[in-house]
């Protein structure tokens, strides 16, 4: 799991980390919500409400890069998280580190309407234990992938804004190990921040997309995982999954793909062991669709998949795919998604892939 922050920290700079940055400073944020029980063996999780408080490190895009004016000049941070989780006996409290970007949908001099996405690392010091914390059935790593995705609104004054926002943050292990339901939970926020080094000037420079729109893309990805499933302790399964996609992007902002997706999960000879299988009664095949928001080279992924072969039904027929990609410039691309089941985590998918038109400089 530690590989997973170091992906997060690296890809979540979104190319920008290194750019010239005239517009940075510092937020302070508190936060209150509460655990979503989503499964009914949750329900003895949510005890208390939730409380955190998160410092994060923010800068503006300045235009450097052809996505920042596309995206209104979004503001990329670094954040430390801490706080409890609903139920500070049974889940302790949780650390986390992680990589966003706020993105404008309305963005004025003094004010500001962002959608937010982030990624990154959380860890916990209670997880599941047979004889010590049974009643843990959310966590059983200490280390967990930190998903976070909100709105907030800021206020701008000189150097100064406040900030009000409200978001959504999950904690699993991808179903690396079992027991993982994994923790939802939803929260309100207000904030102050600074800006230490300011600049309201922007970079003036036309600079050309660098993805080519209304042409479609086809493309490959093969995607390996492993998974646990009950009981706990057992054996670790691993997942083989092949995608054939089709991508075309009609805005330098907006993108969508559908896909067709073969997959192995070994994991279901453990589902009703009573039943003799052949891997061809474990092959799933499904139909997916998604949106894509692409910042150049990095992609954010969303979208849901329904599966059209599914044996033996162990998770429902839906899924759901939220993650990311990074793509060369020899058309080759890097994907990491969590693939769920209405939020609790079936495996996370890496995957390499190859793209049969090249998005970067249009050769096929």
């Amino acid at each position: 799991m530690r590989s997973i922050l170091l992906l997060c920290l690296l890809l979540t700079g979104f190319e920008g980390i290194t750019q010239n940055r005239t517009n940075w400073g510092f937020e302070a944020r508190m936060r209150s919500g509460f655990l979503i029980g989503h499964r009914v063996v949750m329900g003895h999780l949510a005890n208390d409400h939730t409380y955190a408080a998160e410092l994060s490190y923010v800068f503006r895009t300045n235009g450097e890069k052809s996505w920042h004016k596309h995206y209104k000049y979004p503001e990329l941070s670094v954040n430390l998280y801490y706080g409890s989780v609903g139920n500070t006996e049974i889940l302790g409290n949780f650390f986390g580190a992680y990589g966003s970007i706020a993105i404008p949908f309305v963005a004025q001099e003094k004010f500001r309407l962002n959608g937010k996405l982030g990624c990154g690392i959380g860890y916990t010091g209670k997880v599941y234990d047979e004889a010590l914390n049974k009643k843990n059935v959310a966590v059983s790593t200490h280390l967990n992938a930190l998903i976070n995705i909100g709105l907030d609104a800021k206020t701008y004054f000189r150097n100064n804004w406040i900030t009000v926002g409200v978001d959504l943050t999950h904690f699993s292990n991808g179903g690396f190990k079992v027991p993982n339901l994994g923790l939802n939970i939803p929260q309100v926020s207000l904030g102050y921040g600074r800006f230490i080094s300011r600049n309201p000037e922007h970079s003036t420079l036309e600079r050309p997309t660098a993805i080519p729109q209304r042409v479609l893309i086809l493309g490959t990805t093969a995607i390996g995982s492993v998974k646990e499933v009950f009981p706990t302790n057992g054996r670790a399964y691993p997942v083989f999954a092949l995608n054939i996609h089709a991508r075309m992007f009609m805005k330098p902002k907006v993108g969508w793909e559908v896909a067709f997706d073969a997959i192995s999960k070994q994991a279901i000879l453990g589902y009703r062991p009573e039943i003799k299988k052949s891997q061809w009664d474990i092959t799933q095949f499904g139909i997916y669709a998604g949106y894509l928001l692409p910042l150049n080279q990095f992609h954010f992924v969303l979208g849901m998949g329904a599966y059209a072969k599914d044996k033996y039904n162990p998770d429902g027929r839906l899924y759901h795919r939220v993650g990311m990609r990074y793509y060369l410039k020899n058309g080759v691309h890097f994907n990491f998604v969590l693939k769920s089941h209405w939020g609790k985590a079936d495996y996370i998918e890496w995957g390499v892939g190859y793209s049969f038109f090249n998005l970067f400089n249009g050769k096929k």
